[in-house]
């Protein structure tokens, strides 16, 4: 795996686990947020904050990769707008969603393990 040769990374446990759940993330709010779109006006909060969510996370992700002085700041950021569109989804009995929200949650998490390590 290419991430293996990036030393700030392949050395910090904790940011690779965030960057992994990151992307894991975008993947399931871009899912959450086209499955919404077809669902009607009643969606449209939970679509647009997964499309926050989506282009946050894999910004993070970015910020990590490269060693960014803002990737701590941003980490914050992406945990509480992960928090935000889990309880949105939450909220909403279809499967999209409710996967979604596992995976948001988990975002959340190894941000802010990644912001404290």
């Amino acid at each position: 795996m290419a991430l293996t040769q990036i030393d700030h990374v392949s050395e910090n446990e904790a940011m690779q686990e965030c960057i992994d759940s990151c992307f894991e993330c975008v993947q399931a709010c871009e899912w959450c947020a086209d499955e919404c779109a077809d669902e009607g006006e009643e969606m449209a909060e939970c679509l647009r904050l997964c499309r926050d969510v989506a282009d946050l996370a894999e910004k993070h992700a970015r910020f990590m990769a490269r060693d960014s002085a803002f990737r701590t700041d941003l980490a914050g950021i992406t945990a509480d707008a992960c928090e935000e569109c889990a309880d949105e989804c939450e909220r909403h009995d279809a499967e999209h969603c409710q996967v979604c929200a596992d995976v948001l949650r988990d975002c959340a998490e190894t941000c802010r393990n990644m912001a404290s390590a």
